[in-house]
């Protein structure tokens, strides 16, 4: 996940006193903030915790010499599965002069230990990373639905009408994360338990006799964001996105999936749009054992 591209920069942006990084502080955050909305990102408060709390060396600023934060960076470990670079951020006037590059080789380094590193692309970074040597995965995109009624096409075709779609109870905990370990191919539980407790309201599970599917959510500036949305078939994921967003008409959605046509579609009849492309990327010798068949929804660019 970046906004590392030239963009537009300041005239004197390449004369600019050289930066330095250091570890990101919690009294950062009103400054990783300030990085978030100058790219249009739709990260709050509570994200840039998450990654403090479970990376607290992980975490970097570049600030200028008075300490101004001008970019950053977040890493994350999903245990010895592979590891996770995101939030690369430099503020537009400061683009341009290699500061993500720095910020990118400093992730790397602390992360150089790990086997795999992964992360999201934006079209503007991925050569950047490229040439680090990340290799594309898949490709995703956003669909975004601004507040509105679901539509009744979107609804039949879901069957929310006779839906198995629920929300989740504490008793399912335990199998929606062993579903997860094995989809997402690391244990993430931190994270799920986080957007629970955090969005409890967006917390779904589907299926009869047994769990066949889980959708977490949680808050953003902008978005609502939606996902991880994980499912044993299309039906099921329909199922999940339908009850939840018929449950909250009135609160504008995101979701980040893999590219699907028939997915894409029934998406759109639920008014989603497409916002924008993202690449997954992976560095390493093996490539990440994620179950991709069963994704419907990724967490998003920041966390995997």
């Amino acid at each position: 996940m970046d906004a590392l591209s030239r963009g537009p920069t300041a005239p004197d942006a390449h004369q600019r006193q050289p930066v330095r990084i250091r570890t990101m502080r919690h009294d950062d955050i009103a400054a990783g903030l300030q990085l978030c909305r100058a790219s249009q990102w739709n990260q709050v408060a509570r994200d840039w915790e998450l990654f403090l709390a479970s990376s607290p060396e992980g975490c970097c600023v570049a600030v200028d010499d008075s300490d101004e934060v001008v970019g950053s960076v977040a890493t994350l470990r999903y245990g010895s599965a592979f590891s996770w670079i995101a939030m690369a951020l430099v503020l537009p006037a400061y683009r341009g002069a290699g500061i993500g590059t720095r910020l990118l080789e400093e992730a790397l380094t602390i992360l150089h230990d790990g086997p795999v590193v992964r992360l999201d692309a934006t079209p503007a970074g991925f050569g950047l990373y490229e040439r680090a040597g990340f290799r594309e995965e898949y490709r995703l995109q956003r669909m975004q639905r601004a507040v509105g009624p679901t539509s009744r096409s979107g609804e039949r075709e879901s069957g929310v009408g006779r839906s198995s779609a629920r929300p989740m109870q504490d008793d399912d905990v335990n199998e929606v994360l062993m579903q997860d370990r094995e989809v997402f191919g690391a244990d993430r539980r931190w994270l799920l338990d986080a957007f629970r407790r955090d969005a409890p309201e967006y917390a779904w599970v589907g299926g009869q006799e047994h769990i066949d599917g889980y959708l977490f959510g949680r808050r953003g500036h902008a978005f609502e964001h939606l996902g991880p949305l994980v499912a044993r078939d299309e039906a099921t994921a329909r199922e999940l996105v339908a009850a939840c967003v018929s449950t909250h008409p009135d609160r504008p959605f995101i979701l980040d999936v893999p590219r699907r046509t028939s997915w894409a579609h029934w998406l759109d009849t639920l008014q989603f749009t497409v916002q924008r492309p993202f690449i997954r990327m992976y560095r390493g010798n093996d490539r990440p054992l994620e179950r991709t068949d069963h994704v419907f929804a990724i967490v998003g660019p920041e966390f995997g």
